[in-house]
């Protein structure tokens, strides 16, 4: 049977609870085994993908990152998806991208949604797989 990992960050926590409670109910309607691993930030997540990617059929990524007034938010945004999408092609391995790059908190808000959509997708590409 095939497990999915969802790596989730607490920074933001207001914000990525939701994004985890959205990738939970989606998967929890599968037929999909999953796990969640907690990650202090979402700078961190590429780096856990990576160290469990032979553990897992797929991964859920949930953080969010809220721009701030330094180029530091450019550079995380980058760093991350860049990571995260040279592992998916390396590994041949889907990851549903939930990282939320705002530039306020409403953003934030009306984008925690993304959680499900995210695991959504991973469903879609996992069901298409051979």
């Amino acid at each position: 049977m095939k497990k999915i990992c969802i790596v989730y960050s607490k920074y933001n926590e207001k914000f990525t609870t939701k994004l985890l409670d959205g990738a939970k109910k989606e998967l929890k309607e599968s037929n999909y085994k999953f796990e969640v691993v907690e990650v202090p930030g979402a700078f961190e997540i590429p780096s856990v993908i990576s160290k469990l990617v032979k553990k897992y059929s797929a991964f859920v990524a949930l953080g969010c990152i809220i721009k701030g007034e330094t180029l530091n938010f450019e550079l995380i945004c980058n760093a991350i998806t860049n990571g995260i999408m040279e592992i998916s092609i390396k590994e041949k391995k889907p990851i549903g991208n939930g990282i939320l790059t705002c530039f306020s908190e409403k953003q934030a808000y009306d984008r925690t949604n993304k959680g499900q959509e995210a695991a959504e997708a991973i469903l879609k590409v996992l069901k298409n797989l051979p």
